[in-house]
């Protein structure tokens, strides 16, 4: 498996399983467990997916070591507040049932960040994270909480395909040496993205799906991704992107396709709001 270093010197695998929307009704834990079967040595979940405690029992339960998976979690804006970070971050390992996690996230980069933060860094020190980082942060929003971070986020996860390649952000980030890592990195199957010419065609010569393709792009491109699937056959074609490269002026031609357009916009107003509103993490306490 591919791995990128990140700037605290631990090793991440390049592609990881995504599970975001996959149900908690045994869906997560079957998939979690078919993903590593496969060969994903890094699986994503996040406080706010409600599933981390069947990918930390398909984890377990996997038979590989432990110190072979990268499990990345995410912490709620919901628990922000200091002490409220300090527990979160234990309940986490605690329905993960892992003695630490690789990689811990701030989730949505509002409210009290910096007391989330310090919260992080703490934990970081007594071994309870291997690595943090933060998710969906702009240039607008790293520019207003950069002075809370004594330590340098690992990565920042943010929506990242070849519609939406970051190109501002990326530059920001490799500054501060933070790996991006794709959240949507298929563009959540948009027709404008997998019905593209370009990269049909790429498909086609190098007898790859157009996903294949996507893929492969955003990992040279140095950006870590996270495809999810609850389809087995998907799983595995996922992960099959390894034994083949893009040309330079085919990366080049990909990279035309850009239109800084995505999903979501973090800089919108009333984000935070909004998420806050919409997802209770302690609706089940």
């Amino acid at each position: 498996m591919q791995t990128f270093t990140l700037n605290d010197g631990n090793r991440i695998p390049a592609i990881g399983f995504g599970t975001y929307q996959i149900p908690a009704d045994g869906s997560t834990y079957k998939a979690v467990k078919e993903a590593l079967n496969l060969g994903y040595r890094h699986i994503d979940t996040a406080v706010a997916y409600f599933n981390e405690k069947e990918v930390g029992k398909a984890v377990n339960d996997s038979g590989i070591k432990r110190d072979e998976i990268f499990v990345t979690s995410k912490l709620w804006l919901q628990d922000y507040a200091y002490a409220d970070a300090v527990k979160a971050i234990d309940k986490s390992l605690e329905k993960l049932n892992l003695d630490y996690i690789d990689l811990y996230l701030i989730h949505q980069p509002y409210g009290k960040v910096d007391e989330a933060w310090r919260a992080m860094e703490e934990a970081q020190k007594a071994g309870k994270i291997k690595s943090i980082g933060v998710s969906n942060m702009t240039v607008k929003i790293w520019d207003k909480f950069k002075d809370c971070f004594s330590v340098i986020p690992a990565v920042n996860q943010v929506e990242y395909h070849p519609m939406m390649q970051q190109k501002e952000l990326s530059s920001l980030m490799s500054k501060h040496e933070v790996l991006l890592e794709a959240w949507a990195p298929l563009y959540q199957g948009n027709k404008l993205l997998l019905d593209n010419p370009v990269i049909k065609e790429l498909a086609a010569k190098y007898n790859k799906t157009v996903a294949q393709i996507v893929l492969r792009f955003e990992n040279q491109m140095g950006v870590i991704i996270l495809p999810k699937s609850t389809h087995t056959d998907r799983i595995k074609e996922n992960l099959e992107i390894f034994d083949f490269s893009l040309a330079e002026d085919e990366m080049k031609m990909i990279q035309t396709l850009n239109q800084e357009k995505g999903i979501h916009n973090p800089d919108n107003p009333g984000v935070g709001e909004w998420l806050l509103a919409n997802f209770d993490v302690h609706r089940d306490d």
